[in-house]
C-alpha cells in the first residue's frame, strides 16, 4: 500500500510540475507573440480606410494599347479600356489632374501583354494589375494616391 500511494503522489506532482511549466511557457510567450504580430502588422502596407464621405468617380476613357506582337505575327492586335477611379470630393480635383499620368502609367502596365497574354486575363485581374501599378508608381515618387481604386469600365481586346 505504501509503495502505491508514493507512485499516486509521485503522478500527480508530475502532472502539476507539467501544468505548470506549461503555463508558465504560454505566460512567457505570449508577450513576445504579440510583438511579433504587432510587427508584422506595422510592415503591411496600410490601406486606405472606409469614409462615410459620398464616393466620386473619375472617368478616364479610351485607353488605346498596341499589343506585343507574338514571332511570325503580321497583324497587329490592340487593347482598349475605359478605367473608373473611385475617389472623394476632396480628393477629386486632383485625380482629374493626375489623368495624364495615370493614362501614361495605365498605357506602359497593359502595353507589356501579347495577345494571348490580354485573352487569358479577367477583368479583375486587369483591375488588379492597374492598381498595384499604380500604387507601385505613387510609392516610387513618394506622393498619396488621390483616389482608392481603378476599376475597368469598358475592355476591348481586338
Amino acid at each position: 500500500m505504501n509503495s502505491k500511494l508514493k507512485m499516486i503522489i509521485g503522478v500527480v506532482a508530475v502532472a502539476v510540475l507539467s501544468a505548470a511549466a506549461t503555463g508558465g511557457a504560454m505566460w512567457w510567450m505570449k508577450p513576445q507573440a504579440a510583438e511579433a504580430k504587432e510587427a508584422t502588422h506595422a510592415d503591411a502596407p496600410k490601406k486606405k480606410e472606409k469614409s462615410d464621405k459620398p464616393v466620386k468617380y473619375v472617368t478616364l476613357d479610351k485607353v488605346i494599347v498596341m499589343l506585343r506582337r507574338a514571332p511570325n505575327e503580321a497583324q497587329a492586335h490592340y487593347l482598349s479600356t475605359d478605367l473608373v477611379l473611385s475617389t472623394d470630393e476632396e480628393g477629386e480635383k486632383q485625380t482629374k489632374e493626375h489623368l495624364p499620368l495615370l493614362r501614361a502609367v495605365a498605357v506602359r502596365a497593359l502595353s507589356a501583354h501579347s495577345l494571348a497574354e490580354a485573352q487569358a486575363m479577367t477583368v479583375e485581374q486587369y483591375a488588379e494589375q492597374l492598381n498595384k501599378t499604380f500604387d507601385a508608381n505613387y510609392a516610387s515618387e513618394e506622393r498619396e494616391k488621390p483616389f482608392g481604386e481603378v476599376m475597368i469600365g469598358k475592355l476591348i481586346i481586338e
